[in-house]
C-alpha cells in the first residue's frame, strides 16, 4: 500500500504541473490587457507612461515562458499573487472563503449520503414496488431541476412565505440549512438511482441466493453482503461529485449571499480580477486529483485484488 501511495503521488506531479500550465495559458491568451484592468480597478488613471509601468512592475514584458516559470515559483511558495481589486494577497483571500465553502460542501455532502444510502438500498430491495415507483419518480423530478432554480423556489417558500430562514445566509448556522438543501437535493436524487442500480447487481449474483437458501437473516445480508460489495461503484459515485459539488457551490453562495470562496470568485469574475480567479482553478483542480487518489486508495481497502 505504502509503494502504491507513492507511486500515486508521482503520477499526480505533472498532472498538477499540466493544469497549472493550461490555467495559466487560458488566462494570459485572454482578452484585455492585466495592467490596465488592475489600474482600472484601482482607480488609477490609464496613461500610457504608467501602463508602461505597470505592464513592467506586473513581468507582462517578459516571453510567455519565463512568466509563467516565474509564476509557479510564486507558487510553490505559496504566493497566488495579489488581487486586481484591493491588493489583497490573493491567497490570504481564498483563505477566508474556503472555510465557508469547505463547511457547505461538507454538510451537502454529509446529508446526501445519510439519506442516499439507505434509500438506494431500499429501492432496490423494493425493485417494482409502489415505493419504489415513487421514490424513482422523486429522484427524476429532483435530477431534472437545476440547483440554482431549486435555491430560488427555497428562498421563496422558506424565506418569503413562511419566514423561517434568512434571505441572506451570512454565514450563520441557521443560514446553512437551505444553501445546504439546495446543493445537496440532486446529488441525492443522482445518488439514489445509481446505488439502486449497483445494489440491484448484487442482488442478482449467485452468493445472495446462496446465503438466503443457508438461512442467514435478509437485513445482514443486505448490510454486510450487497452494501460492502456495492461500495466500490458507491465511492466512484461520491467521489465523482466531489467536482459537481464544488462547482454548484459557486453558484448556491452566490444567490444565498455564503461567503464562500465561490461568491468570492463569481464577483472576481465580475471583476476581471485574473489572479483571484487563477488561484480558485488551481485550487480546485488539486482539491479534485487528491479526492481521486483518495478513492484509488479506498479501492484497496475494499478490494484487495485490485493492484492498478
Amino acid at each position: 500500500m505504502k509503494n502504491y501511495i507513492i507511486k500515486r503521488l508521482a503520477q499526480l506531479i505533472p498532472i498538477i504541473l499540466g493544469l497549472t500550465f493550461l490555467t495559466f495559458a487560458l488566462l494570459y491568451i485572454s482578452p484585455g490587457d492585466p495592467a490596465q484592468k488592475k489600474l482600472i480597478a484601482q482607480g488609477v488613471a490609464t496613461t500610457t507612461e504608467v501602463l508602461e509601468k505597470t505592464r513592467e512592475e506586473m513581468g507582462l514584458n517578459q516571453p510567455f515562458i519565463k512568466q509563467y516559470a516565474d509564476w509557479l515559483v510564486n507558487l510553490l511558495h505559496g504566493d497566488m499573487g495579489i488581487s486586481y481589486k484591493d491588493g489583497t494577497p490573493v491567497a490570504q483571500k481564498l483563505e477566508k472563503g474556503i472555510k465557508y465553502t469547505f463547511i457547505l460542501a461538507t454538510s451537502a455532502f454529509v446529508l446526501s449520503i445519510i439519506i442516499s444510502i439507505p434509500l438506494g438500498m431500499y429501492t432496490a430491495v423494493r425493485k417494482n414496488y409502489f415505493s419504489d415507483y415513487v421514490i424513482q419518480f422523486l429522484c427524476f423530478a429532483g435530477n431534472a431541476i437545476p440547483n440554482f432554480l431549486l435555491a430560488i423556489i427555497l428562498i421563496y417558500y422558506f424565506c418569503i412565505r413562511m419566514k423561517i430562514f434568512p434571505v441572506i445566509a451570512k454565514g450563520t448556522i441557521q443560514g446553512l440549512f437551505l444553501p445546504t438543501l439546495a446543493l445537496s437535493l440532486p446529488l441525492i436524487s443522482r445518488f439514489i438511482r445509481q446505488i439502486r442500480v449497483a445494489a440491484i447487481e448484487q442482488l442478482g449474483k449467485d452468493y445472495v441466493k446462496g446465503a438466503r437458501a443457508r438461512g442467514i437473516k435478509e437485513n445482514y445480508i443486505i448490510i454486510y453482503n450487497v452494501l460492502r460489495n456495492s461500495m466500490i461503484s458507491i465511492i466512484t459515485v461520491l467521489g465523482l461529485s466531489i467536482g459537481t459539488l464544488m462547482g454548484g457551490s459557486v453558484v448556491i453562495e452566490s444567490i444565498f449571499m455564503w461567503p464562500g470562496i465561490g461568491k468570492l470568485v463569481m464577483d472576481s469574475i465580475t471583476a476581471r480580477d485574473y489572479p483571484v480567479i487563477q488561484g480558485f482553478v488551481i485550487i480546485m483542480a488539486i482539491i479534485y486529483v487528491v479526492v481521486n487518489l483518495v478513492i484509488d486508495i479506498c479501492y484497496h481497502f475494499l478490494d484487495p485484488r485490485i493492484k492498478e
